[in-house]
Protein backbone atom coordinates (compact mmCIF):
# COMPACT_ATOMS: atom_id res chain seq x y z
CA UNK A 1 0.00 0.00 0.00
CA UNK A 2 1.36 3.44 -0.88
CA UNK A 3 1.46 6.58 1.21
CA UNK A 4 -2.23 7.54 1.53
CA UNK A 5 -1.64 11.29 1.85
CA UNK A 6 0.51 11.28 -1.30
CA UNK A 7 -2.11 9.27 -3.18
CA UNK A 8 -4.75 11.89 -2.39
CA UNK A 9 -2.66 15.05 -2.71
CA UNK A 10 -0.02 14.35 -5.38
CA UNK A 11 -2.22 14.96 -8.41
CA UNK A 12 -0.74 15.10 -11.95
CA UNK A 13 -0.45 18.88 -11.67
CA UNK A 14 1.34 18.58 -8.33
CA UNK A 15 3.73 15.97 -9.73
CA UNK A 16 4.48 18.20 -12.71
CA UNK A 17 5.47 21.14 -10.53
CA UNK A 18 7.54 18.84 -8.30
CA UNK A 19 9.42 17.70 -11.38
CA UNK A 20 9.88 21.26 -12.59
CA UNK A 21 11.22 22.38 -9.22
CA UNK A 22 13.51 19.36 -8.76
CA UNK A 23 11.76 17.71 -5.77
CA UNK A 24 9.93 14.91 -7.55
CA UNK A 25 12.62 12.35 -6.75
CA UNK A 26 12.25 13.02 -3.03
CA UNK A 27 8.51 12.36 -3.06
CA UNK A 28 8.38 9.45 -5.50
CA UNK A 29 9.26 7.08 -2.67
CA UNK A 30 5.97 8.04 -0.98
CA UNK A 31 4.16 6.28 -3.81
CA UNK A 32 6.17 3.08 -3.85
CA UNK A 33 4.28 -0.12 -2.96
CA UNK A 34 6.21 -0.57 0.29
CA UNK A 35 5.82 3.05 1.43
CA UNK A 36 4.21 3.50 4.88
CA UNK A 37 0.48 3.93 4.21
CA UNK A 38 -0.06 6.60 6.86
CA UNK A 39 -3.77 5.92 7.00
CA UNK A 40 -3.80 4.85 10.65
CA UNK A 41 -2.83 6.95 13.64
CA UNK A 42 0.09 5.60 15.65
CA UNK A 43 1.16 6.42 19.19
CA UNK A 44 3.18 9.41 17.98
CA UNK A 45 0.23 10.95 16.14
CA UNK A 46 -2.24 10.17 18.93
CA UNK A 47 0.02 11.74 21.54
CA UNK A 48 0.57 14.80 19.38
CA UNK A 49 -3.17 15.28 18.84
CA UNK A 50 -3.94 14.81 22.55
CA UNK A 51 -1.53 17.61 23.45
CA UNK A 52 -3.08 20.22 21.16
CA UNK A 53 -5.43 22.95 22.35
CA UNK A 54 -6.33 24.19 18.86
CA UNK A 55 -6.31 23.27 15.19
CA UNK A 56 -7.51 24.58 11.83
CA UNK A 57 -10.17 22.78 9.78
CA UNK A 58 -10.84 23.30 6.09
CA UNK A 59 -14.16 22.35 4.52
CA UNK A 60 -15.39 22.66 0.90
CA UNK A 61 -18.29 24.99 0.10
CA UNK A 62 -20.90 24.53 -2.62
CA UNK A 63 -19.20 27.33 -4.54
CA UNK A 64 -15.99 25.29 -4.66
CA UNK A 65 -14.15 27.65 -2.32
CA UNK A 66 -12.29 26.17 0.66
CA UNK A 67 -13.25 27.53 4.07
CA UNK A 68 -10.77 27.41 6.95
CA UNK A 69 -11.92 27.78 10.53
CA UNK A 70 -10.07 27.76 13.85
CA UNK A 71 -11.15 25.32 16.55
CA UNK A 72 -9.90 25.63 20.12
CA UNK A 73 -10.46 24.25 23.59
CA UNK A 74 -8.66 22.51 26.39
CA UNK A 75 -5.74 20.22 25.63
CA UNK A 76 -7.10 16.98 24.24
CA UNK A 77 -10.45 18.38 23.13
CA UNK A 78 -9.76 16.76 19.75
CA UNK A 79 -10.17 13.13 20.77
CA UNK A 80 -8.70 10.01 19.16
CA UNK A 81 -11.16 7.12 19.46
CA UNK A 82 -9.08 4.61 17.52
CA UNK A 83 -6.43 4.52 14.83
CA UNK A 84 -8.96 5.56 12.16
CA UNK A 85 -11.37 7.84 14.04
CA UNK A 86 -11.17 11.19 15.83
CA UNK A 87 -13.70 13.80 16.80
CA UNK A 88 -14.55 16.88 18.82
CA UNK A 89 -17.46 18.67 20.42
CA UNK A 90 -18.65 21.70 18.46
CA UNK A 91 -19.54 24.51 20.85
CA UNK A 92 -21.79 27.48 20.26
CA UNK A 93 -19.96 30.25 18.39
CA UNK A 94 -20.84 33.20 16.17
CA UNK A 95 -23.70 31.25 14.54
CA UNK A 96 -22.50 31.61 10.93
CA UNK A 97 -22.48 27.80 10.55
CA UNK A 98 -20.32 27.91 7.42
CA UNK A 99 -18.35 24.76 8.28
CA UNK A 100 -21.49 22.91 9.38
CA UNK A 101 -23.32 23.91 6.22
CA UNK A 102 -20.43 22.80 4.05
CA UNK A 103 -20.39 19.38 5.73
CA UNK A 104 -24.05 18.83 4.83
CA UNK A 105 -23.11 18.70 1.13
CA UNK A 106 -19.43 17.65 1.15
CA UNK A 107 -17.86 15.55 3.91
CA UNK A 108 -14.18 16.00 3.00
CA UNK A 109 -12.12 17.93 5.58
CA UNK A 110 -8.48 18.79 6.11
CA UNK A 111 -7.11 19.43 9.61
CA UNK A 112 -3.91 21.32 10.35
CA UNK A 113 -2.42 20.94 13.83
CA UNK A 114 0.58 23.00 14.96
CA UNK A 115 2.87 22.57 17.97
CA UNK A 116 4.40 26.05 18.08
CA UNK A 117 6.88 25.58 20.96
CA UNK A 118 8.47 22.53 19.29
CA UNK A 119 7.89 23.72 15.70
CA UNK A 120 5.96 20.69 14.46
CA UNK A 121 2.80 20.32 12.42
CA UNK A 122 0.52 17.48 11.40
CA UNK A 123 -1.83 17.44 8.39
CA UNK A 124 -4.87 15.16 8.46
CA UNK A 125 -7.29 14.28 5.66
CA UNK A 126 -10.62 12.68 6.43
CA UNK A 127 -14.36 12.54 5.97
CA UNK A 128 -16.49 14.18 8.63
CA UNK A 129 -20.01 13.65 9.80
CA UNK A 130 -22.17 15.64 12.19
CA UNK A 131 -23.24 14.03 15.47
CA UNK A 132 -26.73 15.05 16.51
CA UNK A 133 -27.52 15.29 20.23
CA UNK A 134 -30.95 13.74 19.83
CA UNK A 135 -29.92 10.71 17.76
CA UNK A 136 -26.52 9.93 19.35
CA UNK A 137 -26.47 11.35 22.88
CA UNK A 138 -23.87 8.85 24.17
CA UNK A 139 -21.41 9.64 21.39
CA UNK A 140 -21.88 13.36 21.92
CA UNK A 141 -21.23 12.89 25.64
CA UNK A 142 -17.99 11.08 24.80
CA UNK A 143 -16.89 14.11 22.75
CA UNK A 144 -17.68 16.60 25.50
CA UNK A 145 -14.95 18.13 27.70
CA UNK A 146 -16.30 17.78 31.23
CA UNK A 147 -14.14 20.61 32.60
CA UNK A 148 -15.16 23.07 29.87
CA UNK A 149 -18.32 24.96 30.77
CA UNK A 150 -19.77 25.81 27.38
CA UNK A 151 -22.81 24.74 25.40
CA UNK A 152 -22.27 21.85 22.98
CA UNK A 153 -24.40 22.22 19.84
CA UNK A 154 -23.20 19.15 18.00
CA UNK A 155 -20.27 16.82 17.54
CA UNK A 156 -17.99 16.24 14.58
CA UNK A 157 -16.56 12.75 13.98
CA UNK A 158 -13.87 12.30 11.33
CA UNK A 159 -12.92 9.05 9.60
CA UNK A 160 -9.22 9.23 8.74
CA UNK A 161 -8.13 8.96 5.09
CA UNK A 162 -4.47 9.94 5.48
CA UNK A 163 -1.98 12.15 7.29
CA UNK A 164 1.47 13.64 6.85
CA UNK A 165 4.00 15.44 9.03
CA UNK A 166 5.39 18.81 7.97
CA UNK A 167 8.96 19.97 8.46
CA UNK A 168 9.58 22.64 11.15
CA UNK A 169 10.85 25.24 8.71
CA UNK A 170 9.32 28.72 9.06
CA UNK A 171 7.32 27.92 12.22
CA UNK A 172 7.88 30.66 14.79
CA UNK A 173 7.85 29.23 18.34
CA UNK A 174 4.98 30.62 20.40
CA UNK A 175 3.90 29.84 23.95
CA UNK A 176 0.60 30.23 25.72
CA UNK A 177 0.35 32.18 28.95
CA UNK A 178 -0.24 28.93 30.83
CA UNK A 179 2.81 27.29 29.23
CA UNK A 180 5.03 30.22 30.16
CA UNK A 181 3.73 30.30 33.73
CA UNK A 182 4.10 26.56 34.16
CA UNK A 183 7.60 26.52 32.73
CA UNK A 184 8.92 29.49 34.68
CA UNK A 185 7.35 28.89 38.10
CA UNK A 186 9.66 26.04 39.18
CA UNK A 187 12.63 27.69 37.48
CA UNK A 188 12.08 30.92 39.36
CA UNK A 189 11.92 29.02 42.61
CA UNK A 190 15.06 27.02 41.79
CA UNK A 191 16.91 30.17 40.83
CA UNK A 192 15.92 31.76 44.11
CA UNK A 193 17.25 28.76 46.04
CA UNK A 194 20.36 28.50 43.87
CA UNK A 195 21.19 32.18 44.18
CA UNK A 196 20.85 31.96 47.95
CA UNK A 197 23.19 28.98 48.00
CA UNK A 198 25.65 30.61 45.61
CA UNK A 199 25.85 33.72 47.74
CA UNK A 200 27.79 31.85 50.40
CA UNK A 201 29.77 29.46 48.14
CA UNK A 202 30.96 30.79 44.82
CA UNK A 203 30.14 33.83 42.74
CA UNK A 204 31.49 35.89 39.88
CA UNK A 205 33.45 38.03 42.32
CA UNK A 206 35.19 35.00 43.89
CA UNK A 207 37.99 32.93 42.44
CA UNK A 208 36.72 30.60 39.71
CA UNK A 209 36.51 26.86 40.21
CA UNK A 210 39.02 25.06 38.01
CA UNK A 211 41.94 26.20 35.88
CA UNK A 212 40.86 25.35 32.31
CA UNK A 213 41.18 27.78 29.38
CA UNK A 214 37.43 28.33 28.92
CA UNK A 215 35.73 30.65 31.44
CA UNK A 216 32.03 30.04 31.92
CA UNK A 217 29.30 30.89 34.38
CA UNK A 218 26.37 28.72 35.45
CA UNK A 219 23.25 30.62 34.38
CA UNK A 220 20.59 27.99 34.92
CA UNK A 221 19.93 24.77 36.82
CA UNK A 222 16.84 22.64 36.33
CA UNK A 223 15.69 19.22 37.49
CA UNK A 224 15.03 16.81 34.61
CA UNK A 225 14.38 13.71 36.74
CA UNK A 226 14.89 13.00 40.44
CA UNK A 227 18.52 12.03 39.71
CA UNK A 228 19.37 14.19 36.69
CA UNK A 229 19.92 17.94 36.60
CA UNK A 230 20.62 20.12 33.58
CA UNK A 231 23.17 22.94 33.82
CA UNK A 232 23.16 25.90 31.46
CA UNK A 233 26.63 27.38 30.92
CA UNK A 234 27.40 30.72 29.24
CA UNK A 235 30.33 33.01 28.63
CA UNK A 236 31.00 35.59 31.35
CA UNK A 237 30.10 38.42 28.96
CA UNK A 238 27.09 36.59 27.54
CA UNK A 239 28.71 36.39 24.11
CA UNK A 240 29.22 33.50 21.73
CA UNK A 241 30.99 30.35 22.87
CA UNK A 242 33.41 28.24 20.82
CA UNK A 243 31.42 26.05 18.40
CA UNK A 244 31.10 22.37 19.14
CA UNK A 245 30.16 19.43 16.90
CA UNK A 246 27.36 17.06 17.95
CA UNK A 247 28.76 14.33 20.19
CA UNK A 248 31.32 16.60 21.86
CA UNK A 249 31.95 16.62 25.61
CA UNK A 250 33.06 19.30 28.05
CA UNK A 251 35.51 18.73 30.89
CA UNK A 252 34.33 20.67 33.95
CA UNK A 253 35.99 21.19 37.35
CA UNK A 254 34.77 19.57 40.55
CA UNK A 255 35.94 19.49 44.15
CA UNK A 256 36.35 16.03 45.67
CA UNK A 257 36.99 16.21 49.40
CA UNK A 258 38.69 19.61 48.97
CA UNK A 259 40.84 18.25 46.13
CA UNK A 260 40.44 19.77 42.62
CA UNK A 261 39.48 17.29 39.93
CA UNK A 262 37.56 17.25 36.66
CA UNK A 263 34.73 15.29 35.06
CA UNK A 264 33.59 15.11 31.42
CA UNK A 265 29.96 15.42 30.33
CA UNK A 266 28.45 15.41 26.85
CA UNK A 267 27.14 18.74 25.60
CA UNK A 268 23.47 17.97 25.07
CA UNK A 269 22.29 21.29 23.65
CA UNK A 270 21.67 22.22 20.02
CA UNK A 271 25.07 22.76 18.33
CA UNK A 272 23.54 25.67 16.40
CA UNK A 273 23.21 27.66 19.63
CA UNK A 274 26.34 29.72 20.06
CA UNK A 275 25.44 31.36 23.36
CA UNK A 276 24.92 28.30 25.59
CA UNK A 277 26.25 24.88 26.45
CA UNK A 278 24.00 22.52 28.36
CA UNK A 279 25.13 19.42 30.21
CA UNK A 280 22.86 16.93 31.98
CA UNK A 281 24.39 15.22 35.00
CA UNK A 282 23.16 11.97 36.57
CA UNK A 283 24.08 11.72 40.25
CA UNK A 284 25.77 8.31 40.29
CA UNK A 285 29.21 8.88 41.79
CA UNK A 286 31.48 11.28 43.69
CA UNK A 287 32.11 13.57 40.72
CA UNK A 288 28.51 13.91 39.60
CA UNK A 289 27.31 14.28 43.20
CA UNK A 290 29.84 17.10 43.62
CA UNK A 291 28.33 18.83 40.58
CA UNK A 292 24.84 18.49 42.07
CA UNK A 293 26.13 19.82 45.39
CA UNK A 294 28.25 22.75 44.21
CA UNK A 295 26.98 23.93 40.84
CA UNK A 296 24.55 26.80 41.32
CA UNK A 297 23.56 29.92 39.42
CA UNK A 298 26.42 32.45 39.16
CA UNK A 299 29.13 29.85 39.83
CA UNK A 300 32.22 30.90 37.87
CA UNK A 301 34.11 27.91 36.42
CA UNK A 302 37.09 27.34 34.14
CA UNK A 303 36.63 24.35 31.83
CA UNK A 304 38.42 22.58 29.07
CA UNK A 305 37.43 23.38 25.49
CA UNK A 306 34.88 21.08 23.83
CA UNK A 307 36.40 17.81 22.61
CA UNK A 308 34.70 15.32 20.32
CA UNK A 309 35.46 11.61 20.62
CA UNK A 310 32.02 10.64 19.26
CA UNK A 311 31.69 12.53 15.96
CA UNK A 312 28.67 12.45 13.68
CA UNK A 313 29.93 11.52 10.22
CA UNK A 314 29.34 14.26 7.67
CA UNK A 315 27.84 11.94 5.06
CA UNK A 316 24.40 11.78 3.50
CA UNK A 317 23.57 8.28 4.70
CA UNK A 318 20.69 7.17 6.97
CA UNK A 319 21.39 7.28 10.69
CA UNK A 320 20.27 4.94 13.47
CA UNK A 321 20.55 6.48 16.95
CA UNK A 322 20.46 4.27 20.06
CA UNK A 323 20.51 5.78 23.54
CA UNK A 324 20.35 4.10 26.92
CA UNK A 325 19.50 6.16 30.02
CA UNK A 326 21.74 9.21 30.41
CA UNK A 327 23.38 8.22 27.12
CA UNK A 328 20.71 10.38 25.48
CA UNK A 329 22.84 13.49 26.13
CA UNK A 330 25.15 13.38 23.06
CA UNK A 331 22.34 11.82 21.02
CA UNK A 332 20.10 14.81 21.76
CA UNK A 333 22.66 17.15 20.17
CA UNK A 334 22.85 14.81 17.18
CA UNK A 335 19.07 14.89 16.65
CA UNK A 336 19.16 18.68 16.36
CA UNK A 337 21.96 18.52 13.79
CA UNK A 338 20.26 15.75 11.79
CA UNK A 339 16.92 17.59 11.76
CA UNK A 340 18.59 20.76 10.55
CA UNK A 341 20.39 18.86 7.80
CA UNK A 342 17.21 17.10 6.70
CA UNK A 343 18.80 13.67 7.02
CA UNK A 344 16.93 10.40 7.42
CA UNK A 345 17.22 9.00 10.95
CA UNK A 346 15.38 7.25 13.76
CA UNK A 347 16.05 7.30 17.50
CA UNK A 348 15.54 4.32 19.84
CA UNK A 349 15.64 5.45 23.49
CA UNK A 350 15.85 2.76 26.18
CA UNK A 351 15.08 3.40 29.87
CA UNK A 352 13.74 1.31 32.72
CA UNK A 353 10.68 3.52 33.17
CA UNK A 354 9.36 6.38 31.05
CA UNK A 355 9.66 8.83 33.95
CA UNK A 356 13.44 8.29 33.85
CA UNK A 357 13.65 9.37 30.20
CA UNK A 358 15.56 12.66 30.10
CA UNK A 359 14.30 15.25 27.56
CA UNK A 360 11.40 12.93 26.62
CA UNK A 361 8.72 15.61 26.12
CA UNK A 362 11.02 17.66 23.92
CA UNK A 363 12.06 14.65 21.84
CA UNK A 364 8.46 13.53 21.34
CA UNK A 365 7.62 17.01 20.10
CA UNK A 366 10.64 17.19 17.80
CA UNK A 367 10.70 13.70 16.39
CA UNK A 368 7.20 12.26 16.49
CA UNK A 369 7.25 8.82 14.87
CA UNK A 370 11.03 8.93 14.50
CA UNK A 371 11.32 8.41 18.27
CA UNK A 372 10.74 4.93 19.68
CA UNK A 373 10.79 4.66 23.48
CA UNK A 374 11.73 1.33 25.05
CA UNK A 375 10.95 0.50 28.69
CA UNK A 376 10.72 -2.67 30.75
CA UNK A 377 7.36 -3.31 29.10
CA UNK A 378 8.75 -2.76 25.59
CA UNK A 379 12.39 -3.78 25.71
CA UNK A 380 14.88 -2.79 23.06
CA UNK A 381 15.58 -5.71 20.72
CA UNK A 382 18.93 -4.85 19.13
CA UNK A 383 18.65 -7.59 16.54
CA UNK A 384 15.28 -6.38 15.30
CA UNK A 385 16.36 -2.73 15.27
CA UNK A 386 19.46 -3.42 13.19
CA UNK A 387 17.55 -5.75 10.88
CA UNK A 388 15.02 -2.99 10.14
CA UNK A 389 17.64 -0.26 9.62
CA UNK A 390 17.75 1.43 6.22
CA UNK A 391 20.44 0.15 3.83
CA UNK A 392 23.78 1.90 4.32
CA UNK A 393 22.83 3.26 7.73
CA UNK A 394 25.39 4.18 10.37
CA UNK A 395 24.55 3.42 14.00
CA UNK A 396 25.49 5.70 16.89
CA UNK A 397 25.03 4.21 20.34
CA UNK A 398 25.62 5.69 23.79
CA UNK A 399 24.58 3.89 26.93
CA UNK A 400 25.50 1.07 29.31
CA UNK A 401 28.32 -1.25 28.34
CA UNK A 402 26.01 -4.24 27.82
CA UNK A 403 23.95 -2.23 25.33
CA UNK A 404 27.03 -1.10 23.40
CA UNK A 405 28.46 -4.60 23.26
CA UNK A 406 25.12 -6.03 22.12
CA UNK A 407 25.00 -3.53 19.25
CA UNK A 408 28.63 -4.14 18.27
CA UNK A 409 28.17 -7.92 18.35
CA UNK A 410 24.95 -7.85 16.34
CA UNK A 411 26.35 -5.37 13.80
CA UNK A 412 29.45 -7.50 13.33
CA UNK A 413 27.31 -10.61 12.80
CA UNK A 414 25.33 -8.76 10.14
CA UNK A 415 28.45 -7.58 8.34
CA UNK A 416 28.20 -3.88 9.11
CA UNK A 417 31.48 -2.02 8.39
CA UNK A 418 33.26 -1.08 11.62
CA UNK A 419 33.33 2.60 10.69
CA UNK A 420 29.51 2.57 10.57
CA UNK A 421 29.21 1.40 14.18
CA UNK A 422 30.12 4.31 16.43
CA UNK A 423 29.73 4.40 20.19
CA UNK A 424 30.50 6.28 23.38
CA UNK A 425 30.47 4.87 26.86
CA UNK A 426 29.44 6.67 30.03
CA UNK A 427 30.43 3.81 32.32
CA UNK A 428 33.55 1.64 32.38
CA UNK A 429 33.59 -1.29 29.95
CA UNK A 430 33.32 -4.81 31.29
CA UNK A 431 36.34 -6.99 31.69
CA UNK A 432 37.41 -9.24 28.88
CA UNK A 433 38.39 -11.70 31.62
CA UNK A 434 37.88 -11.86 35.36
CA UNK A 435 39.59 -8.95 37.15
CA UNK A 436 42.61 -9.89 39.21
CA UNK A 437 44.68 -7.68 41.53
CA UNK A 438 47.89 -6.26 40.12
CA UNK A 439 50.66 -3.90 41.18
CA UNK A 440 51.47 -0.47 39.80
CA UNK A 441 54.92 1.06 40.05
CA UNK A 442 54.81 4.87 39.86
CA UNK A 443 58.22 5.86 38.53
CA UNK A 444 58.24 9.58 39.35
CA UNK A 445 56.64 9.16 42.76
CA UNK A 446 58.74 6.10 43.62
CA UNK A 447 55.64 4.33 44.97
CA UNK A 448 54.11 0.87 44.74
CA UNK A 449 50.33 0.78 44.50
CA UNK A 450 48.22 -2.37 44.73
CA UNK A 451 45.11 -2.31 42.51
CA UNK A 452 42.43 -4.59 43.94
CA UNK A 453 40.20 -6.72 41.74
CA UNK A 454 37.20 -4.52 42.46
CA UNK A 455 38.81 -1.10 41.88
CA UNK A 456 40.33 0.81 38.98
CA UNK A 457 43.95 1.78 38.62
CA UNK A 458 42.88 5.43 38.63
CA UNK A 459 41.09 5.06 41.97
CA UNK A 460 44.10 3.29 43.49
CA UNK A 461 46.46 6.03 42.26
CA UNK A 462 44.23 8.74 43.74
CA UNK A 463 43.91 6.81 47.00
CA UNK A 464 47.71 6.78 47.21
CA UNK A 465 47.68 10.60 47.11
CA UNK A 466 49.06 11.01 43.59
CA UNK A 467 47.34 13.79 41.61
CA UNK A 468 46.20 12.73 38.14
CA UNK A 469 43.81 14.44 35.75
CA UNK A 470 40.62 12.57 34.88
CA UNK A 471 37.35 13.16 33.11
CA UNK A 472 34.71 10.63 32.10
CA UNK A 473 36.31 7.79 34.10
CA UNK A 474 34.82 5.44 31.50
CA UNK A 475 37.59 5.26 28.92
CA UNK A 476 35.90 7.63 26.49
CA UNK A 477 37.56 11.02 26.87
CA UNK A 478 41.29 10.33 27.32
CA UNK A 479 41.71 12.94 30.06
CA UNK A 480 43.56 10.54 32.37
CA UNK A 481 45.91 9.16 29.69
CA UNK A 482 49.40 8.62 31.05
CA UNK A 483 52.58 6.96 29.73
CA UNK A 484 53.17 3.27 30.26
CA UNK A 485 56.88 2.55 30.80
CA UNK A 486 56.74 -1.23 31.19
CA UNK A 487 54.30 -4.12 31.57
CA UNK A 488 51.66 -6.05 29.67
CA UNK A 489 48.48 -3.88 29.61
CA UNK A 490 44.89 -4.85 28.87
CA UNK A 491 43.47 -1.79 27.13
CA UNK A 492 39.73 -1.33 27.73
CA UNK A 493 39.27 2.25 26.60
CA UNK A 494 37.44 3.39 23.49
CA UNK A 495 39.48 6.52 22.81
CA UNK A 496 43.10 5.54 22.13
CA UNK A 497 44.19 4.53 18.65
CA UNK A 498 46.28 1.40 18.08
CA UNK A 499 49.24 3.66 17.32
CA UNK A 500 48.81 5.54 20.61
CA UNK A 501 48.62 2.31 22.55
CA UNK A 502 51.73 0.99 20.82
CA UNK A 503 53.53 4.20 21.76
CA UNK A 504 52.76 3.62 25.46
CA UNK A 505 49.52 5.53 26.07
CA UNK A 506 47.46 4.05 28.92
CA UNK A 507 44.10 4.99 30.47
CA UNK A 508 44.10 3.99 34.17
CA UNK A 509 40.39 4.76 34.56
CA UNK A 510 39.44 1.46 32.86
CA UNK A 511 42.52 -0.40 31.64
CA UNK A 512 44.38 -3.02 33.67
CA UNK A 513 47.30 -5.44 33.53
CA UNK A 514 46.95 -8.71 31.64
CA UNK A 515 49.62 -10.27 33.79
CA UNK A 516 52.29 -9.14 36.23
CA UNK A 517 52.50 -5.44 37.05
CA UNK A 518 52.71 -2.13 35.21
CA UNK A 519 55.12 0.79 35.46
CA UNK A 520 53.59 4.22 34.87
CA UNK A 521 55.29 7.58 34.35
CA UNK A 522 53.69 9.13 37.43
Amino acid sequence: MTHRFAALMFTPAVKNIQSAMGSRGTYERFEEPDAPPRDRLGTGESGFIAARDSFYMATVSETGWPYVQHRGGQRGFLKVFDEKTLGFADYKGNRQYVSVGNLLTEDRVSLFLVDYPNRRRLKILGRARIVDAQREPELLEALRDLDYDARVERGIVIALDGFDWNCPQHITPRFTEAEVAQATAPLIERLRVAEAAASHRHGPSSAPLGDGPLELVVTGVRRLTPRVRAYELRALDGGNLPPFPPGAHLTVPVMLENTPSVRSYSISSDPARRDTYEIAVLADGLGSEAVHRDYAVDLHIRCGSPVNAFPLLDEDHPVLLLAGGIGITPIRAMTHALLRAGRAFVLHYAVRRSEEAVYLDELVGLLGERLLLHTQDNRLDVGTVLAEALPGAAVYVCGPERMIEAVRKEAHARGWPEDRVRFERFSPPGASEMNVPFELSLAKSDRKVLVAAGETALAAIEQAGVVISSGCRAGSCGACTTRLLAGNPEHRDSVLTPEERAAGAFTPCVSRAKSGGLVLDL
